[in-house]
């Protein structure tokens, strides 16, 4: 080992910032440091966010209703800069008392409905319209199963590989040896899974696979950490075949695209309030 030995002091203080890109946002302490309200469109449906994996879950979501003609499903779709802070607005902060993205405003109710986490918010769509999540029995248990295996999940590979491998100030051997064996073996759980179906729940699309193609579906393809050859991506056929099948769907090339405000011009859409958007 070549690390740093560390002592962590008996008690643990803020002293500093931790160095890294997202240094100037994190903090050990919760709440507004700014009062801003949020701005608000025409449509039921107002989500704050931005295009990273987690919020590309609930684009993708909105999208696929529209695609299946739901219209009461039409929403506007509010850039929030993180690494400007943004999410510590007084209005982001009233939806979201975590301050992460995406949060979602319903006014679709006789009262406002605030819904944050994005697995909870697929869960609440998918209930709301009757989609992409079976009403009971096994089916809707083992969506839940891998919706939750997602949420568990993906901490490993974003705040644990991703920083250590892309965003940490420094590189060290043990936590990247240590995030990148889990990595993998999270990718071999999938690929062992999708030799057997389809999608990741069974023969159906559902927000399981919503929720686990950003993350794991963007891995497999290469647009994570630039980090698809360290982990032979390759090497996981059932997964690169799912992440295909799924990329390939109209609503999804329209959902990744929203909140996006970088990379290719074209892939961008940083704001989205009706499918004409898309055109311009």
């Amino acid at each position: 080992m070549t690390d740093t030995l560390y002592t962590p002091p008996k008690v643990w203080t803020w002293d500093a910032e931790s160095g890294g890109q997202f240094a100037s946002i994190n903090r050990p302490i919760s709440g507004a440091t700014h009062e801003k309200a949020l701005p608000v469109g025409e449509h039921s449906f107002q989500l704050y966010s931005l295009g990273t994996p987690n919020g590309v879950k609930v684009t993708i979501m909105f999208e696929e209703l529209l695609e299946k003609g739901i219209k009461e499903a039409e929403y506007d779709a509010w850039l929030i800069r993180i690494q400007e802070g943004e999410q510590f607005s007084s209005g982001f902060v009233d939806i979201n008392p975590n301050s992460k993205i995406p949060a979602l405003l319903d006014r679709s109710g006789s009262e406002p409905l605030h819904v944050f986490e994005s697995g909870s918010i697929l869960i609440h769509l998918a209930e709301k319209f009757g989609e992409f999540l079976p009403a009971s029995g096994p089916e809707r248990t083992e969506v839940l199963n891998w919706l939750m295996w997602q949420m568990g999940s993906a901490p490993f590979l974003g705040g644990g590989f991703g920083h250590f491998y892309a965003y940490a100030p420094e590189k060290f051997e043990y936590p990247i040896n240590r995030y990148a064996m889990e990595v993998k073996r999270q990718m071999d759980v999938l690929d062992k899974a999708l030799a057997e179906r389809e999608f990741i729940a069974g023969a159906d699309y559902t927000i399981a696979d919503m929720a686990i193609f950003p993350w794991y579906g963007g891995l497999a393809r290469g647009l994570l950490y630039n980090a698809a050859e360290f982990l032979s991506v390759d090497d996981y056929k059932n997964v690169q075949r799912w992440a295909e099948t799924i990329n390939s769907r109209p609503a999804v090339k329209r959902g990744v695209r929203v909140n996006k405000a970088w990379g290719d011009e074209a892939t961008q859409l940083p704001e989205r309030h009706s499918a004409a958007d898309f055109e311009k």
